[in-house]
């Protein structure tokens, strides 16, 4: 019987956000709460001390923006673009803030203001870029990236944007190489390193395996890394490499239930470890409750080692969830059957 992994389904990242406005990099460690407040009152010190400096102000909007309160970058932004309206480094953090809250046509009309403050605002024209690419309007992105790689070829950002684009329309082979530019004008680029990882995944060549390593150098604990890593590493085969790096996601975070659902799924279908998939299933099941294939594949499990109640009651939770489910009611015949 086969049975789908829907994890392989899975978007693993969405790697680019246009406007995404100010956050820390994937390359950074996860920055404690406390520390988070200290920034806080030393900017809000500062402010104190010159409350006419509009960098200040936004320096705090994009604390605002990264801690996912809009309202207050709004506040400060609008405060800074009061004290200097000509700066154009201000219009771009207010289109973050419309970004963030899905307000993209005036996020679009702050871009466009700041690039009439300063038409050389080479991260301006890339936040353009971004957005029209946000938006698949791939002729404007091309055209706002090549206007900013006249004002500034070595950006990393433009490869990457046009990388993302070129994908999108289907070139991967210049979508590689926009990557690989990226990478070579920036070597911390994570995104870049999972882009190709994920391109050459598709492939199932080896060379994904580098690509994701090289992604986890720069961020040990990623699990946007670890996974597509992971997931590589079952699409070609090799389980127990798949298994342990799976673990090592679980051990990072033991709420992630596509690892556990992936192990019980290796275990189920690929070495025949009915006991070991029904405990990964349990552990997916602990994650959410409402894990339809983790209820059906762990019935199938216990059909499989003959436990037919613990099966049935599987199959019956799967289609509490989801009524109708194919797989299930297949299951529950099959045990009907059994059981005449």
């Amino acid at each position: 019987m086969k049975i789908i992994n829907n994890a392989f389904l899975l978007l693993l990242c969405v790697l680019i956000v246009a406007c995404g406005g100010p956050k820390k990099s994937e390359t950074e460690s996860a920055t404690k709460p406390d520390s988070l407040q200290v920034t806080l009152d030393a900017i809000n010190k500062k402010i104190a001390e010159n409350p006419k400096d509009p960098k200040l102000y936004d320096q705090r909007a994009a604390w605002y923006l990264l801690n996912k309160d809009p309202d207050k970058a709004l506040s400060d932004v609008n405060k800074a673009i009061t004290l200097d309206p000509k700066n154009s480094a201000y219009m771009r953090t207010l289109s973050d803030v419309f970004f963030a809250t899905g307000k993209l046509r005036n996020c679009l009309d702050a871009l466009n203001k700041a690039c009439e403050l300063n038409p050389n605002d080479a991260e301006a024209l890339l936040k353009l870029a971004e957005l029209y690419f946000y938006q698949k309007d791939y002729k404007k992105t091309f055209e706002f990236i090549d206007k900013a790689q006249k004002i500034d070829n070595l950006n990393a950002k433009a490869d990457f944007i046009r990388g993302m684009a070129l994908k999108d329309v289907g070139d991967t082979l210049k979508a590689v190489k926009s990557f690989e530019k990226a990478i070579e004008k920036d070597q911390q680029y994570f995104h870049a390193y999972m882009q190709l990882g994920l391109m050459y995944s598709v492939k199932r060549s080896a060379l994904a395996i580098d690509y994701f390593n090289n992604a986890l150098n720069l961020n040990p604990k990623s699990i946007e890394a670890l996974y597509a890593l992971a997931l590589f590493y079952q699409q070609v085969g090799d389980f127990q490499k798949a298994i342990a790096k799976y673990t090592i996601i679980i051990q990072i975070d033991p709420t992630y239930k596509y690892a556990h659902y992936n192990i019980g799924y290796i275990y189920l279908v690929e070495l025949g470890s009915y006991e070991d998939a029904v405990k990964y299933f349990s552990d997916a099941i602990k994650c959410d409750a409402n894990y339809v294939e983790a209820y059906f594949n762990r019935g199938f499990a216990y059909e499989k080692m003959g436990n037919i109640k613990s099966a049935r009651a599987d199959y019956q939770q799967a289609l509490k969830i989801r009524v109708n489910y194919d797989k299930a009611v297949e299951g529950m015949n099959r045990l009907d059957k059994t059981s005449h």
